[in-house]
C-alpha cells in the first residue's frame, strides 16, 4: 500500500461514520494486545486548551529526558501531525505500515459484525497506542478527540486526567447545559485515578467533582493551588492569559506525577517559555512590516480569550486589523464574530473546505449591525497565492486569521507549505 492509497483508504472510513461509543474501540485494542498500556498515559479533555495543555507537557518531559508520545486532533496540514514522538510526526511511510497492519483486523470485526469495523478516527487512536508501544516511549499525552465518556480514547487507563475547561460545543452531542456538558468529559475520570481541574465555570466544576467523588479519584484544583491572579500565574512562549491557567494546569499535572516522571521546577520552567503550538495566536512575518497571526478560536468560550488578544493587539500596533475568519456553525460564528466586529477595521469571510461550513453569505448575517466596516467575501487561494505571501493590508497592518482549525490549517498549506500539499478531507466528520 502506498501512500496514496493508504489516504484514500483512511478516506473511505470517514463514511464509516463515527458509532459514539468505546466497544468498538475496546474490540480493536484487544485484537491488537492492548497497546494502550504499554505506556503510562495523561488523558486530557475539555471544550479548549487540551491541545495546549498537551503541547506543554510534553515540552515539560521531553526536556526532562523522556521520550513522549503525543496524540491529538484534528490535524492542521499533515495527518501524520496527530501522532508525534518527541515532536517527529507519523510518516507517510509509517502510515502505510499500520493501515496495512490494521486493515485485517478491521476486516475481521466486520466479517463478525459490520458495525464493528474501526472509524477513521479508531484507526488513527489505534496507530498512535501502536507507535507509542513499539517506541517504548515513557510517556503518552492521549487528548480526548470529543467529550470524553464515550470517546474512543477513553480505552486508557491513565496515571493521571485533565480536564482543561467547559464550555459550549458540540451540544448536540454532550448536552446543552455546562453541567451536562461537564459530565460527559469527566467521563474519562477513572476510579481512583487524580485529575487535574483547570478554571471551570462552577456549576461545571461541582458536576465533575460530583463524578470524581464517585470514582474515589482525587481532584485537584488550579483555582486552589495557584489562586485566582493570574498575574502570579507561570509564564508561557504561548500568549493570552488562558495560556498562562493552562501553563498551571499542566505544572499542577506534572507536580502531582512527580513520584513517578520526577521533573524539576526549573526543567518545567524552561520548557514552558520554548513551548510551540501552532495556530494559537501564532504570528508569522509578512514583507512591509506587516504581520499575519493564525488563531484557531471557534466557539463562544474561544471568542473570549479571542477578544482579549485583539484588544491587546490593537493596543500593541494602534491599529486595528484585518480579520479573516470561518466557522463551522451559526453559533459559533456568531461569538466570533461578535468579537471580531469590536476590532476589526475590515472583515473577510472565508469558507473551510469542510461539508459543515458557513458560506459567506450565511457567515455575513452574524456580522453585528453595529459594524461599519467593509465586510466582504475571499478565498484562501486568493488572499495567500505563494509561499509566504499574503495580498492583505498596508505596510505595517496586523492581520488577523481566526475560526475554524480547518480555516487555519488550509491557510497554512498555502503560506507555508504548497497548495494542494495538504491532507484537509482527512479530517474528523465531527
Amino acid at each position: 500500500m502506498d501512500y496514496a492509497a493508504a489516504k484514500d483508504y483512511l478516506f473511505s472510513l470517514k463514511h464509516q461514520g463515527p458509532k459514539y461509543g468505546i466497544d468498538r474501540m475496546r474490540l480493536l485494542a484487544e485484537r491488537l494486545g492492548h497497546p494502550e498500556r504499554a505506556v503510562p498515559v495523561i488523558h486530557v479533555a475539555g471544550t479548549n486548551g487540551k491541545g495546549s495543555v498537551c503541547a506543554m507537557l510534553e515540552a515539560i518531559h521531553r526536556r526532562a529526558g523522556r521520550t513522549v508520545g503525543l496524540y491529538t486532533s484534528p490535524h492542521l496540514v499533515f495527518l501524520g501531525e496527530r501522532v508525534q514522538l518527541n515532536r517527529t510526526p507519523l510518516s507517510p511511510g509509517e502510515i502505510c505500515r499500520y493501515a496495512e497492519e490494521l486493515r485485517p483486523h478491521a476486516d475481521a470485526l466486520r466479517a463478525h459484525n459490520p458495525d464493528d469495523h474501526p472509524s477513521f478516527f479508531e484507526f488513527m487512536t489505534a496507530m498512535a497506542f501502536l507507535h507509542f508501544a513499539r517506541k517504548k516511549a515513557d510517556l503518552a499525552l492521549i487528548e480526548v478527540g470529543l467529550g470524553g465518556r464515550l470517546d474512543a480514547t477513553s480505552v486508557v487507563q491513565p496515571h493521571l486526567c485533565i480536564i482543561t475547561s467547559i464550555g459550549f460545543d458540540h451540544m448536540e452531542y454532550l448536552g446543552d447545559t455546562l453541567p451536562l456538558i461537564a459530565r460527559e468529559k469527566a467521563g474519562i475520570i477513572k476510579p481512583g485515578v487524580p485529575v487535574v481541574l483547570g478554571w471551570l465555570p462552577p456549576e461545571a466544576e461541582a458536576a465533575i467533582r460530583e463524578v470524581a467523588a464517585a470514582q474515589r479519584a482525587p481532584a485537584h484544583s488550579v483555582r486552589e493551588v495557584f489562586g485566582n491572579d493570574i498575574d502570579k500565574y507561570p509564564h508561557t512562549r504561548l500568549e493570552g492569559s488562558h495560556q498562562r491557567i493552562n501553563a498551571a494546569t499542566a505544572l499542577l499535572a506534572t507536580r502531582l506525577l512527580n513520584q513517578h516522571l520526577p521533573v524539576t521546577e526549573a526543567v518545567a520552567d524552561a520548557a514552558l517559555k520554548e513551548v510551540d503550538w501552532p495556530a494559537r495566536w501564532q504570528r508569522l512575518p509578512l514583507s512591509n512590516g506587516r504581520q499575519l497571526i493564525l488563531d484557531a478560536s471557534h466557539n463562544p468560550e474561544g471568542a473570549q480569550t479571542l477578544d482579549e488578544n485583539l484588544t491587546r493587539l490593537r493596543a500593541e500596533t494602534g491599529r486595528a486589523p484585518i480579520v479573516l475568519t470561518g466557522a463551522l456553525g451559526e453559533y459559533r460564528a456568531r461569538a466570533l464574530l461578535d468579537v471580531i466586529a469590536r476590532h476589526a477595521r475590515e472583515i473577510i469571510l472565508l469558507k473551510p473546505a469542510q461539508e459543515r461550513a458557513l458560506s459567506p453569505d450565511e457567515l455575513r448575517k452574524c456580522v453585528p449591525a453595529s459594524f461599519s466596516g467593509p465586510v466582504r467575501a475571499g478565498s484562501v487561494a486568493e488572499i495567500f497565492p505563494k509561499p509566504g505571501e499574503c495580498t492583505l493590508g498596508a505596510p505595517g497592518d496586523p492581520i488577523v486569521a481566526t475560526g475554524s482549525i480547518y480555516l487555519i490549517g488550509e491557510i497554512l498549506e498555502h503560506f507555508a507549505h504548497t497548495a494542494g500539499a495538504g491532507e484537509g478531507r482527512l479530517q474528523d466528520r465531527v
